[in-house]
């Protein structure tokens, strides 16, 4: 096969996706006069989706196997002084792999969809903006230059807008996309400062331009500082990947964002806008390679979001937000691995968690789905006896979750412990601890829910919200959506396992959660897959190397996992679970008791949320304040435009004075200005010349 990949075959991963969103987003809804009805509407855009996914796995394929690449300009869209502005793709393995992540998973949503959103009024609007966020990632993944990352990184964010508050007749739904929106413009602001260092310093926006310059930007220093250039502009790039991965302390919109509909949830979460920033970070490994500064800084930042993450999910009732804690821990694990100069694990890290979160969070929709939209865990139990698929599901992608020997999560995650553990950068210690104790508390709070969902005696009858029309964290207009669902599939009140449209998917993502690591850990760590993608100096950061020679294969891995500390702490993190909610159920709120200060600061989530409320958003009102009534209102309307005019004026009246229409006093006017012409100006220069 051909070294090299076909441009248009490649343009059609993106542009498939689009057409999808743009067919039901326009002929789907009123705005277009809704030419077109549900069945089209998700036939539209999981065709396109589908087209995306097997073109990427077509593309990885020649990659992995041919060593096709391709990095070439498709447009060209504007110069500035020398600076192109262009459209074109990168593909390689690492934009391979994420291209068949992503179009993977948000197929399985896209067919989940059919089933979850079934009775909802914006069902085509909904297809329309998971389209349209597909396609947005994409373009983020197979950029080849800044210009067209930052788009896609802005559209991933402006899609989860309209996602996150897709009720937006709910209010909490609309704080929530507000939230996650103005929390992501402080991230992105780093962004773009990080972005427009490179374009005045490399003199370019291309990724392979920008990676040559590499050496010349290390010798230089911020100006006016003794900063190194390099490291100011990792650490501007990396903030902007803090506010799309949630990193601490840019984290706190992430729960929120649970107020959109689950499968969204499973898409932002999985494999889409909260690995951008873990993508991006890899990307950039040639730059983030010369500043152990910004390494440090990542490593430590990745350590306090995987450990103190952890802990908020122990508590939380609601169980997409226990998902959700999760997904933070990850990405917490995700970043450490950046940090440790192992990015190739990170972004392996990045895949095998997509599978099994993908499933968790659909998981979660189903038992909401069985549970007649309830989402609290404590009014749940034995759901295994009535939803026996998406029992056995949850419990394969718990278990990855965790790290479980031979499941994906093991591979990743042993393999992240490893590489922090063989890190020399400062923090590493830290971050050492922070990922072990992870592992303890990641598989308490997992199978927390886990037994409290789907073992011992059923709740959902005890529930006192039960009687108040099944109010939920989740839909505007539950009791309508109940008793239509309720309907329609003949179940009363009772749990009842959900439709083949949600159960498929949960089946296709199970597998890959089980094998996926096994199976591609030698060549994604270990081998060439990533040669052009990745730079890592072993010279200074030997970790992974050193991590290569004690590789014996998937097998002898996984063998010698079972007798890991790592392995003992999850199976700690286990039984305890068992034990407090299965054993002895009532031990859970004794504790609860006795810790409650602790409990409290957990419960109100570090009390960052008020920080952010009444410190920060006071300040900056105040401040915006005093920019309006002193910086605009006095100063710039006040002083210059208003204070402009009145001396324009005081100016006009006093001429207008001498203006009188006598020619009399025009005379005696140039009279006078003659004789100052003559005593104040002549008679100087005539002694002047005299002399």
């Amino acid at each position: 096969m051909s070294q090299t990949l076909s441009a248009s075959t490649l343009l059609a991963v993106p542009l498939a996706p689009l057409a999808g969103a743009a067919l039901a987003g326009i002929l789907g809804t009123s705005f277009g006069g809704n030419w077109i009805g549900r069945r089209l509407s998700h036939t539209f855009t999981i065709l396109g989706v589908f087209v995306a996914f097997v073109i990427s796995a077509m593309t990885l394929k020649s990659v992995a196997l041919d060593g096709a690449r391709f990095n070439e300009t498709l447009y060209e869209w504007m110069v500035v002084g020398g600076l192109k502005m262009e459209v074109g793709f990168l593909v390689d393995g690492l934009t391979a792999m994420m291209m068949c992540v992503v179009t993977f998973v948000s197929l399985m949503v896209h067919i989940y969809t059919i089933g979850y959103m079934e009775e909802d009024d914006g069902y085509n609007r909904f297809f329309a903006y998971i389209s349209l966020f597909t396609f947005s990632m994409l373009m983020l993944v197979m950029s080849n230059n800044f210009l067209q990352l930052f788009f896609g990184w802005e559209a991933v964010g402006l899609v989860s807008y309209l996602l996150i508050g897709f009720w937006f007749n709910k209010p909490s739904a609309i704080f929530a996309n507000m939230k996650a929106f103005l929390v992501n413009r402080v991230g992105d602001f780093g962004f773009i400062l990080g972005i427009g260092l490179i374009a005045a310093y490399a003199g370019t926006l291309n990724y392979a331009e920008t990676f040559g310059k590499a050496g010349e930007l290390a010798k230089l220093t911020f100006p006016g500082t003794s900063w190194m250039l390099v490291t100011v502009t990792c650490i501007c790039l990396f903030i902007g990947a803090m506010g799309k991965s949630a990193q601490f302390p840019l984290h706190v919109w992430l729960p929120d964002s649970m107020e959109g509909p689950t499968p969204i949830s499973a898409l932002i979460h999985a494999a889409t806008m909260v690995t951008a920033g873990i993508f991006m970070v890899a990307r950039m490994s040639p730059l983030y390679e010369l500043s152990d500064t910004a390494l440090s800084f990542i490593l430590v930042i990745g350590a306090i979001t995987a450990l103190f993450m952890g802990f908020l999910g122990i508590i939380q009732n609601d169980i997409k937000r226990v998902v959700a804690y999760s997904t933070l821990s990850q990405l917490g694990y995700m970043t450490v691995a950046l940090g440790a100069s192992a990015y190739s694990v990170a972004v392996f890290h990045l895949m095998t968690h997509a599978f099994f979160k993908a499933l968790l969070f659909l998981a979660a929709g189903s038992v909401i789905i069985g549970m007649h939209h309830n989402q609290d865990i404590r009014w749940m139990g034995n759901l295994r006896k009535h939803m026996p698929i998406t029992w056995i599901t949850s419990l394969l992608g718990s278990l990855a979750l965790i790290g479980t020997p031979l499941f994906a999560g093991f591979y990743s995650k042993d393999s992240i412990i490893e590489a922090v553990h063989l890190s020399r950068l400062p923090g590493s210690g830290f971050a050492y601890f922070a990922v072990m104790a992870g592992v303890f508390v990641t598989a308490f709070y997992s199978f927390r829910m886990y037994f409290l969902v789907f073992h011992g005696k059923e709740r959902y009858d005890q529930n006192p919200e039960a009687h108040h029309a099944h109010h939920s964290d989740e839909e505007p207009d539950v009791s309508h959506h109940d008793h239509g669902h309720d309907d329609a599939h003949g179940h009363g009140h009772q749990p009842h396992e959900s439709p083949w449209v949600v159960t498929a998917p949960l089946l296709l993502l199970a597998l890959p959660s089980v094998v996926i690591g096994f199976l591609t850990i030698g060549p994604m760590l270990y081998g060439d897959f990533f040669k052009d993608a990745i730079f890592v100096n072993f010279e200074k950061h030997p970790g992974l190397e050193e991590m290569a020679k004690e590789f014996h294969g998937p097998v002898a891995m996984a063998l010698h996992g079972l007798m890991t500390p790592v392995f003992w702490l999850a199976f700690a993190g286990v039984a305890l679970a068992y034990y407090l909610y299965m054993v002895n159920p009532a031990l859970p709120a004794r504790l609860q008791a006795v810790f409650r200060p602790l409990y409290r600061v957990l419960d109100n989530k570090y009390y960052m949320d008020w920080f952010n409320e009444n410190v920060l958003a006071r300040l900056a009102r105040g401040l915006g304040l005093a920019l309006w009534k002193g910086g605009d209102q006095a100063i710039i309307d006040g002083a210059a435009v208003n204070g402009s005019a009145r001396v324009v004026g005081l100016f006009a009246g006093v001429v207008r004075r001498v203006q009188t229409g006598y020619l009399y006093h025009y005379a005696l006017a140039m009279i006078v200005g003659v004789f100052v012409l003559l005593t104040w100006f002549v008679a100087p220069w005539s002694a002047l010349l005299g002399k």
